[in-house]
């Protein structure tokens, strides 16, 4: 991979929505999202109450990054050769004596699988996304329920995905079904921050100087555009020349055409299958194979130069830039928690010794 490249020298700019050109709120919609799982799992499956209760700094718990050991009803955070840094058990973390007990100094038996495009198993789930994210705490918090029981058996994770299907299923939005899309769609201004102007005018520069701009994104067509009428505008469509919803990445980059075809909208209702993509528009589902052809008819390029942002390292980044050869801009809302000082040369602290960041 270079270590450079140009905006200028590419000729197709994507970008996906959710936490890349749609900022949210974020205490807000953590609070939301840990909210819609804890209720499903306290009335539709009968678990404690107490789950519902939040203490205000609870939530500090979620990071990216983190591993939920789902066998050991243990969350990890793995450094880069793949043993383990820090460990809880539930929400309760472990001492260092607890963690080479329980893990040794050696790499992580899952670590080659977490790594790698795999993040979803019955064993392990890795959290890079907030749109799940706030379910971490709420899973610390089962276990922490679990053993208060004597319960051994963590046998949770069935019912926190039927929690996370329940409020994020396609026909979520259109039904109002859950706690998660009937509540952004009644108060979009508390969870959802608008583009700035200087964002919107980049934008139609790129598009002026000919760019090609792409928006993709894993969420279904009504879903996008409720975020894109209200961060951009209701002529958010001029924006772009092509929009692909229901993407269902990693999958959009990895898998081959037959796989998952393009199709047409109506209404926000998906049509038949396109046997390949002919010209711009808003589609659903699809591939990067199909789009990289239409792409080169675009362009008038063999191999036209694509540059995508996204937000998500598992779902964006990694397969962007691994199977479709994209160059790729990592979106990362945390470096805006941590602003970076310069120490001055009278601080006493050497400053191999500071940077909890670094």
């Amino acid at each position: 991979m270079q270590q450079h490249f140009s905006l200028a020298d590419c000729d197709v700019v994507g970008f996906d929505l959710d936490h890349t050109l749609c900022r949210y709120h974020l205490p807000q919609s953590a609070r939301l999202i840990y909210d819609s799982f804890a209720r499903y799992l306290v009335t539709e499956k009968g678990y404690d109450e107490d789950l519902l209760i939040l203490a205000p700094d609870s939530l500090d718990f979620c990071c990216k990054g983190l591993v939920l050991d789902i066998e050991e009803g243990n969350f990890l955070k793995l450094a880069e050769d793949g043993t383990v840094l820090r460990a809880s058990h539930g929400t309760k973390s472990m001492t260092p004596e607890e963690i080479l007990e329980t893990y040794g100094r050696r790499e992580w038996k899952h670590f080659n699988t977490v790594s790698g495009m795999v993040s979803r198993t019955a064993k392990y789930y890795l959290y890079d996304n907030y749109f799940d994210l706030p379910g971490a705490l709420l899973c610390a918090r089962v276990v922490d329920s679990l053993d208060q029981h004597d319960q051994k058996k963590y046998d949770f994770w069935k019912d926190m995905v039927a929690a996370i299907q329940h409020n994020y299923k396609i026909s979520a939005f259109k039904e109002d079904c859950g706690t998660y899309f009937p509540e952004v769609k009644n108060h979009p201004d508390k969870y959802l921050q608008r583009c700035p102007e200087s964002v919107k005018k980049w934008l139609k520069q790129m598009k002026n100087a000919g760019k090609i701009l792409l928006l993709i994104t894993s969420s279904h067509s009504d879903y996008c555009r409720l975020l894109c009428e209200h961060v951009l505008g209701h002529d958010f469509e001029e924006y772009f020349d092509i929009l692909i919803t229901n993407a269902l990445k990693p999958g959009f980059f990895s898998h081959t055409p037959n796989q998952r075809p393009f199709r047409t909208l109506e209404n926000d209702e998906e049509q038949d299958a396109l046997l390949s993509l002919d010209k711009p528009g808003w589609y659903s589902q699809g591939n990067a194979i199909q789009l990289f052809d239409l792409l080169k008819k675009m362009t008038g390029k063999l191999d036209p130069k694509v540059v995508y942002f996204g937000d998500s390292m598992h779902s964006d980044i990694f397969p962007a830039r691994h199977y479709s050869n994209w160059e790729t801009v990592f979106i990362l809302e945390e470096l805006l928690g941590d602003k970076v000082t310069v120490p001055t040369k009278a601080e006493s602290e050497p400053l191999e010794k500071k940077g909890k960041y670094e």
